[in-house]
This record gives C-alpha cells, sequence and structure tokens, in this order.
C-alpha cells in the first residue's frame, strides 16, 4: 500500500540525520544563489564530486541582493525549515546567533486575530528561535555551502540549458562583465531561479512539454521599515496580527519582529486597493489606525532605519513538473521556481529546505541522473508544494477581491477552518495542533481528524472560545 500523503510529508520533513555521501556524478551545477539554490548544492555535495552554484548578483556581507526585491522585507523561517537547516548544518542555530542572530530567550510573542490576542501562550523553545532578516539569515547559509570543499560560486546570467534528444546536459550563461556566452557541462542541473524562472521556455524552445502552471490572483501589497530597537518605545519582541476576511473587515496583516543588531523589521500589508505607500507619515497612520498599539507606537516614537519600502506581489504560482509525461534526464527545479506561495505565511525559504531534503530521499536510492528523468523527486515535491498550498490559498480564496476558483466543499473547510482558528486563541490542544500545520511541521491532514474538529465546536458551543 502506498504512503499518505501524511506520511510522505513526515519522512521528508524528518530531522534525522541525512544518509551517508554517495557520489553519482561529476559535476552538477546549480542555477541560483538563494536559500533553494544553496540548499541543494549542499545536498549535491554529498552526490557530486563538484559543484557549480551559478548566481546573478554578487553576493557579499549580509546585504540585500538587487535579484530579490523583496528581500529587505519581513521573512520567517518557520520551525520545520529550522529542523531542515539543523538537519543540513548541525549546530547551525547556535551559530546563527554567535554570529549575531538575535537570541532574547523569550516565548511572550504575540498573536492578534481579528484585534484579539490569543491566550494560549507559546512553549519554552528547546533551541534558539531564528528571527532575523532574509539577507542575514541567507549569508549564514552561503557560508556554510561554500566552505565545503567540492562547491563553488560564479557570477553570470544564464542564458539556457544544453540539451541532447534525452537529456540536459549542461548551462549556456554569460559571466559577469563578460559578452559572450559560456557552456558548462552538468550532468544535472537544478533550476532555482524564482518564480520568474524561465526553465519553461527553454524546455518549450527544445521541443519539450511545458509544466502546467496555477496562478491565485492574491494582489499582495507589502511595506516594511527598519527600526531601532528601544524598550522606552515598545516591548514588543514578535507580534504577528491579522484581520481576516468577512464580517465587514478588511483583510490585512502585519508583524514586528526583533533581528539582529538590536532592530525592529515592522511591516504592514493590505490586499487589492488597499495600497501602504512610502510615505513615512502614511505608513506611521496606517500603523496606527489599523494595528495594535505597539506598531503606532514604534512608527511615530522608534528611529526608522533607513525609508519606507514597499513589494507587490500578484500572485501564488505553481508549476507542476511531476505531471508532465515527458521531462528530460539531468534536470530539477526547486524552491520558487516550483512554487511561490502569498509570502504572509512565511512558506518559501522553509518549502526551500524542504526541497532539498526531497532531493536527497531520491538520491539516496542511487539513480543514474544523466539517463533517468527525476520524476520521483518532482512526486515528492509535489506533497511539499500541496501541503503548502493547501494553507495558504484555502486562506486567500476568502479574499473579497478573489470571486471564482473556490472548490467544491470549499464552504464547509472554510466554515471547519474558522472554527478551529476560533479555538486557538483561548484552547492550547488546538492551538498545539494549528501550529504545527502552519509551521510545516505536520500535514495539514493532521487538522481534518473528526476529534480536531469536534473539540472546537464543543469548545464553541459550550462558549469556551
Amino acid at each position: 500500500m502506498a504512503p499518505s500523503a501524511a506520511q510522505q510529508f513526515a519522512e521528508i520533513s524528518t530531522p534525522e540525520p541525512p544518509g551517508p555521501p554517495r557520489i553519482l556524478m561529476r559535476q552538477a551545477v546549480v542555477l541560483g544563489g538563494s536559500m533553494a539554490g544553496l540548499m541543494a548544492a549542499r545536498v549535491l555535495s554529498d552526490h557530486a564530486e563538484q559543484v557549480l552554484i551559478i548566481e546573478r548578483d554578487p553576493t557579499e556581507g549580509t546585504g540585500p541582493r538587487p535579484g530579490v526585491p523583496q528581500g529587505t522585507q519581513v521573512h520567517a523561517l518557520l520551525p520545520a525549515g529550522q529542523t531542515q537547516l539543523d538537519r543540513w548544518f548541525p549546530g547551525f542555530s547556535e551559530g546563527a546567533v554567535e554570529a549575531g542572530a538575535p537570541d532574547y530567550g523569550r516565548t511572550d510573542g504575540r498573536v492578534y486575530i481579528n484585534n484579539r490576542l490569543r491566550e494560549v501562550p507559546d512553549p519554552p523553545p528547546q533551541r534558539p528561535i531564528l528571527i532575523t532578516t532574509r539577507p542575514f539569515l541567507e549569508s549564514q547559509v552561503r557560508r556554510r555551502v561554500l566552505d565545503l570543499p567540492n562547491v563553488t560560486m560564479a557570477f553570470g546570467r544564464a542564458e539556457n540549458l544544453v540539451f541532447t534528444e534525452s537529456a540536459v546536459r549542461g548551462v549556456r550563461y554569460v559571466p559577469e562583465g563578460a559578452e559572450e556566452v559560456t557552456e558548462i557541462a552538468a550532468d544535472l542541473v537544478v533550476d532555482a531561479m524564482g518564480r520568474s524562472s524561465r526553465l519553461n521556455d527553454w524546455l518549450e524552445e527544445h521541443g519539450w512539454p511545458r509544466a502546467p502552471m496555477q496562478r491565485m490572483p492574491i494582489k499582495l501589497n507589502y511595506a516594511s521599515a527598519l527600526f531601532e530597537r528601544d524598550e522606552s518605545v515598545s516591548d514588543a519582541w514578535v507580534v504577528i496580527t491579522q484581520e481576516t476576511p468577512g464580517g465587514g473587515r478588511v483583510p490585512r496583516i502585519g508583524g514586528v519582529l526583533s533581528v539582529e543588531d538590536n532592530r525592529w523589521l515592522m511591516l504592514v500589508a493590505g490586499y487589492d486597493e488597499d495600497r501602504p505607500s512610502r510615505d513615512a507619515a502614511e505608513y506611521a497612520q496606517r500603523c496606527r489606525a489599523y494595528f495594535p498599539s505597539m506598531f503606532g507606537d514604534i512608527a511615530e516614537h522608534g528611529r526608522m532605519i533607513g525609508g519606507v519600502i514597499t513589494y507587490h506581489q500578484a500572485d501564488s504560482r505553481r508549476r507542476d513538473f511531476d505531471t508532465l509525461e515527458r521531462l528530460p534526464a539531468g534536470l530539477v527545479a526547486a524552491g520558487d521556481a516550483v512554487a511561490s506561495f502569498n509570502p504572509v505565511y512565511g512558506q518559501g525559504m522553509t518549502s526551500a529546505t524542504l526541497h532539498a531534503s526531497c532531493l536527497s530521499a531520491w538520491l539516496q536510492t542511487g539513480p543514474d541522473v544523466t539517463t533517468t528523468p527525476a520524476k520521483p523527486y518532482f512526486d515528492r515535491v509535489r506533497v511539499i508544494v500541496d501541503a503548502a498550498w493547501q494553507v495558504s490559498t484555502f486562506a486567500d480564496l476568502g479574499l473579497p477581491h478573489i470571486t471564482s476558483g473556490q472548490p467544491r466543499g470549499y464552504r464547509v473547510i472554510r466554515w471547519a477552518g474558522d472554527l478551529l482558528l476560533r479555538a486557538s486563541m483561548k484552547d492550547e490542544p488546538t492551538c498545539r495542533r494549528l501550529n504545527s500545520v502552519t509551521a510545516m511541521e505536520q500535514h495539514p491532514a493532521a487538522l481534518a481528524k473528526p476529534g480536531v474538529v469536534l473539540r472546537a465546536l464543543r469548545l464553541r458551543l459550550l462558549g469556551r472560545v
């Protein structure tokens, strides 16, 4: 009997150390040096004599990369992602703290849903909780990957792949500072070029089918700003707030994170025509009017570092490579090149780490990557994508500007989801179960068990939630 999606999810997300190194190829090339590309390179270092990462943007220090326009915005590494980082780089969490990640030893993060404070306390941490900016976290991963003796990075712009009749055999790219295209041979190529990946175009150009793409028009608008952390202004450590659609509410998301260098990174976000601007006064006014009091306190009385930075994401999208009947050998895709979600749910970086574990699980079976299409890899990735997509898009389907695409049974699922969310504000078992799913530590099937919904319903009928 084939394992269920939940069982496969548990196997992929295991914290257990990966299997022993096993060389399967001479050279692997990774296109893209963001989290997905770096994690793929770490896995490939156990299976290739040489791994080359080709990255468009020079990556030095902890600054944001030009190719990641959302890099300055709030990013969350979910607990499942931190587990995978510690799995692939033993001691990663402690090392990140030594390098400057904040470790306040606190568990008093505050969660507001529809202006109500969640009463259930956070459990004591079993390890440092990594709350950092994306550039800082990415720099920690990059340093560890490039310390590996068989991994190198080159800077340049990927132009295309080198195909034979049945496989990908290399990469064509223009090195930084050059004008002519260079070809690099590869036994396996990883597309980690992000949501704007051109892989589908390259496949079609060489006579291969395109991966079907699904889109969810979220129309998300972000505005983030850095502030000097000042206890006299606010004692906020981590604050998450969400206004859900319905009941006359305008859906909005906000977050305050205490990040490295004793700073706050504060986000306010809206949808569709609800657009925060770069104007600092408008930003402060929005924080005071629509979000819990600490948002207004920080915006009005904190010292802003730099200005307000905005970002717009039109849609969530996924490319279902697992459905292709024809796929060349020597090729995989990872991270946002496969699926990118509404970033307010923090699934992107964590999904990238789990895709790396999917790659490891496939390579541990010993395939001939030069002749065997990576269908088993993409089947595993589908499990991760489906789980994240279900959590984020079922919530987004309730946005007022999304008027179609609701699947059969959506109203019942939405009713159950709202019931669980309400119960999680006061009931610790429900809160733990819901958090484990949104943190990508468990498959969403964990919320579909009758006992979970019945408990929430009973508490609702008794007036306890």
